[in-house]
């Protein structure tokens, strides 16, 4: 029997496109992200800063392109929404979040309403302890094709984000001394 490589190349493509399917209907993998930072500085201080977004610039490293298309000043609060562009690997890409939940001076959380992921939540936790303030990110997300998450996530989405919040924290660290 002869072997046809157009046959092959359809067969291919053919499976190919049913994992494709199929990853859109399976349930999404969620993955974490946790980042727990000490600042010695007082609550006030370090909520204000963080609950305004312009900040998020000074805080972001200069290659993701980060800008934000929401006129300022911005009102933190529940309700309230950012759009932004940030660039994931090199390809700027619009991105709105929501404030989903505000405490002032406790918590506000984030939820991606369009952009790069599935599903996003990021929930920014401050608490007062000895000698200053306890910063916690906690992440959740998922991402958009799950065939395909085997190899971005551990090879693109995870260093990035760790990138992006090593970078964070030292910024972070250097202004609050």
């Amino acid at each position: 029997m002869k072997i046809n490589k157009k046959n092959i190349l359809v067969s291919v493509l053919a499976i190919l496109f049913i994992v494709l399917i199929v990853s859109f209907l399976r349930q999404p993998k969620i993955y974490t992200f946790y980042k727990e930072q000490f600042v010695p500085s007082d609550l006030d201080t370090v909520f204000e800063f963080f609950s305004r977004p312009e900040n998020l610039e000074k805080i972001t490293p200069s290659s993701m392109g980060f800008n934000i298309i929401t006129p300022t000043p911005i009102d933190m609060k529940e309700g309230a929404i950012i759009d932004y562009t940030v660039k994931i690997m090199g390809v700027p890409m619009r991105w709105r979040t929501m404030i989903t939940s505000y405490k002032k001076n406790e918590y506000f959380v984030d939820e991606q309403l369009k952009g790069p992921y599935s599903y996003w939540h990021h929930k920014h936790t401050f608490k007062e302890v000895e000698g200053g303030v306890l910063i916690i990110d906690e992440i959740t997300y998922a991402l958009p094709i799950q065939a395909f998450r085997l190899i971005v996530h551990p090879v693109l989405i995870k260093p990035q984000l760790n990138q992006i919040f090593n970078f964070r924290f030292q910024t972070i660290k250097d202004k609050f001394k």
